[in-house]
């Protein structure tokens, strides 16, 4: 995740690094290299100026120009700006009622069906309620029911009129007492004013707490088009971004604040159900700028494993009585927590991710 633009950040970090006084062309050459970085990675261009304008009356203020050790100072203010464009704070959904809604929107393939299912495993403490909403795609419908197998939630199949399925679903879910109610909306292949007035229709008379548009973070300018769209024409609460695992520039994450006016809530981190995460700006801009995130990682370790098995791990370390058994589970554990390459390039030396680690060697190890 976003370790092309890490990457080139780092490299730009080391060079500020070595530099005695930041002279007024340092600063200019500084900045159009931020620029050209920025666009290079695909984010919008009047992102960019207004991300270089405010960077730039930082870097000309006294504080920076009489430092003895610029570098470190502009790398300071170079983060705030970041973490000042992703939203300054992470957005949390208020899910605290006796009954919640979460209605999403999104094109066909920005993963909108998977990530309904995400949702539903992340809360899954709320004894969540699958919705399919498309008549138009029965496919869609079958493979939401199949998710929601996997996950262990509720479902409701989808009705040729979509209000009335909604309806239906919301009085099932009181019955049930399902706390927690996900309608996975029509997906289309672009946006169009039939699919708008649907949409549109769909949120006037359901009125769910949370209207969250799926994006793909792999289509750069196009994903923060559609958000702005969306935004509007029907009115969005928040964004998830899909496939940040992937080889996305990361353009889409740096410029859907700005452009839509809506935050990043969630972003999907990979195939697996649980690969969702809250989006924190300070983790990500922390990511960006090459320096691992080592809060996520953390909080990967807790979720994955016990409070207790760690203590007892920690006690045998110290008292030398580590065995085989011990290692075996510490590599199933390991296993658990995802790629070996994800974990690696959570940790705030930008090297280790560049290792090609075989995971076959793991289950080589794992056997023996």
């Amino acid at each position: 995740m976003f370790d092309i633009i890490a990457d080139r950040f780092v490299k730009l970090q080391r060079k500020l690094l070595g530099y005695g006084r930041l002279s007024p062309k340092e600063i200019t050459d500084t900045l159009r290299e931020i620029r050209i970085l920025l666009l290079d990675a695909d984010v919008n261009y009047k992102v960019v100026g207004e991300f270089l304008r405010s960077l730039e009356e930082k870097l000309k203020s006294e504080k920076i120009t009489s430092s003895l050790k610029p570098g470190e100072v502009v790398i300071v203010e170079l983060y705030k700006e970041m973490v000042k464009l992703l939203g300054e704070k992470p957005v949390k959904l208020d899910l605290t009622g006796n009954l919640n809604t979460l209605c999403l929107f999104g094109l066909q393939g920005t993963g909108k069906t998977t990530t309904a299912a995400k949702l539903a495993y992340y809360y899954k403490q709320k004894k969540p309620l699958l919705v399919a909403c498309d008549p138009k795609r029965p496919a869609a419908s079958l493979q939401l029911q199949l998710l929601a197998e996997k996950v262990k939630a509720d479902f409701i199949p989808v009705k040729e009129d979509i209000i009335q399925t909604a309806k239906e679903a919301l009085e099932f879910a009181k019955k049930n007492n399902n706390q927690l109610v996900i309608f996975d909306t029509a997906g289309r292949l672009h946006i169009d004013e039939e699919l708008m007035k649907e949409l549109k229709e769909f949120k006037e008379k359901i009125k769910p707490n949370y209207n969250l548009l799926v994006v793909d973070g792999m289509v750069g300018q196009d994903a923060v088009n559609q958000a702005r769209e969306f935004n509007e024409k029907i009115g969005i609460d928040g964004i998830i971004v899909t496939k940040m695992d992937s080889d996305a520039k990361g353009g889409a994450c740096l410029s859907l604040r700005a452009v839509s006016k809506a935050p990043i809530i969630f972003i999907g981190v990979g195939e697996k159900i649980e690969d969702l995460q809250e989006f924190h700006p300070e983790r990500i801009a922390s990511r960006i700028l090459g320096r691992g995130d080592i809060q996520t990682l953390m909080e990967k370790v807790e979720r994955t494993i016990s409070k207790e098995e760690q203590e007892k791990l920690a006690k045998k370390f110290l008292k030398g009585e580590f065995d085989l058994e011990d290692f075996l589970n510490q590599i199933r554990m390991i296993k658990k927590m995802g790629s070996l390459q994800k974990i690696l390039g959570m940790l705030p030396v930008p090297e280790l991710k560049n290792i090609n680690f075989d995971e076959k060697e793991l289950k080589k190890i794992e056997a023996i």
